[in-house]
Parts: structure tokens; sequence; C-alpha cells
């Protein structure tokens, strides 16, 4: 005689692991969703740092040419001062 107890063991085995693979069929499903959102993110996240290291270029050549200009603009002020400075040889004729 076969053993019918194994069987009914069985099928309620099969149905708790059925439910437990859709319960994880449907936490992938959540987990893709957030990993796609994430993915997402972090593209903004890389083109938003891309701007904002472009900007900082910009503004750093921008730093370095107005030190260029105090720096011709202070020898400028120094060779006038210098030239105020020099006594004036007055000639009578």
């Amino acid at each position: 005689m076969p053993n019918m107890s194994f069987r009914w063991r069985s099928r309620p085995d099969a149905a708790a692991l059925e439910r437990n693979v859709d319960e994880l069929r449907t936490v992938i499903i959540q987990l893709r969703h957030e990993l796609g959102n994430k993915q997402r993110h972090v593209g903004q996240l890389k083109v938003l740092l891309l701007q904002r290291t472009e900007r900082i270029d910009e503004l750093t050549a921008q730093v370095d040419q107005l030190r260029m200009q105090n720096r011709r603009l202070d020898e400028e002020a120094e060779h006038l001062a210098a030239m105020v400075a020099r006594p004036q040889l007055i000639t009578a004729e």
C-alpha cells in the first residue's frame, strides 16, 4: 500500500513553496524598481557633477585672468607712482 502521508505532506509544502516563490518574485520586482530609480538618480548626479566641475573650471580661469589683470594694474600703478615721485627738472629758458 502506498504511503499516502507522504503525498499529504508534500502538497502543503508545495503550496508554501509556491507562496514563498511568489513573495520572492514580488521582492525582486520591488528591488529592480528601486535599483532603476537609484541608477537614474546616479545618472542625474553625474550630469550635475559634470556641470559643476565645468563651472568650477570656468570660474578658476576667470580668477586667474583677474589675478593677471590685477598684477598688470599693480605694475602700472607702481610705474606711475615712480614717475610722480621723480623730481621734475625744470629748465629755465
